[in-house]
């Protein structure tokens, strides 16, 4: 059986202030979807691809990954209005065969490939959900939110907290089961699930977590993709 990888590549990226897609954003003058697309191939335990892109530029998308190093097969698919919509239709698009399935965001394009590695290994291991993870060093507060002055309820204990990353592996069973119970809350930014761990959790399964990388940082603002770029002379 096979590992099928959905690169989540349809968000708009308004908050780096371009005129185009966030996954066509360069970075070293390479678009951050082949960045991405690049180091799950070079992982070697994905087998195919399916990109979910923008409305409207999915021919782009298409012809910025036909690139040598994508050296696994690509399919791109329309996005959807959230990133739990974009997933679902990349399931959709999906062919047969696969059994594990992990989601990866292109907005996090220098994911190592041992990274890739992990997830997809702790999956074959007997974990049907895992996501890759780091501790959290800053202090939380968890408040009230709303309001110039927001009002602490508490400061949990850092821990046992940790920021996740992706790509998130799963049983292609178990996510299909997990998108489909979840799929009335697809269509509202304010409703969906932010990752598809969570999606899994609300139907009360257990996710795993291994250990994340520094170099898998979400890319969101422009200080971002400097601090990426800085990470990719060294």
């Amino acid at each position: 059986m096979t590992t099928l990888a959905i690169l989540t590549a349809a968000g708009s990226g308004a908050r780096l202030g371009r005129h185009l897609p966030k996954a066509l954003v360069e970075l070293g003058g390479v678009p951050l979807v082949l960045h991405a697309a690049r180091r799950l191939a070079a992982s070697r335990v994905v087998d195919a691809l399916v990109v979910t892109a923008p409305d409207g530029s999915g021919d782009v998308v298409a012809r910025t990954l036909a690139d040598p190093a994508v050296t696994v097969p690509v399919t791109v698919v329309d996005g959807g209005p959230t990133r739990q919509a974009s997933v679902a239709a990349g399931l959709a698009a999906a062919g047969t065969g696969h059994d594990v399935v992990i989601v990866h965001d292109a907005a996090r394009p220098l994911v190592p490939p041992d990274l890739v590695q992990r997830v997809v290994a702790a999956v074959r291991a007997g974990h049907d959900a895992v996501v890759p993870g780091l501790p959290v060093t800053d202090t939380v507060k968890q408040v009230a939110p709303g309001g110039d002055a927001e009002l602490v309820l508490s400061t949990p204990d850092r821990a046992g907290l940790r920021a996740v990353q992706t790509p998130q592996g799963f049983t292609r069973d178990l996510l299909e089961r997990a998108h489909k119970a979840g799929q009335d809350r697809s269509g509202s930014e304010a409703d969906a699930a932010t990752d598809d761990a969570g999606l899994v959790e609300a139907l009360g399964e257990p996710v795993h977590m291994v250990r994340g990388d520094a170099a898998a940082a979400k890319i969101t603002t422009e200080r971002d993709l400097r601090i990426a770029a800085l990470e990719l002379e060294d």
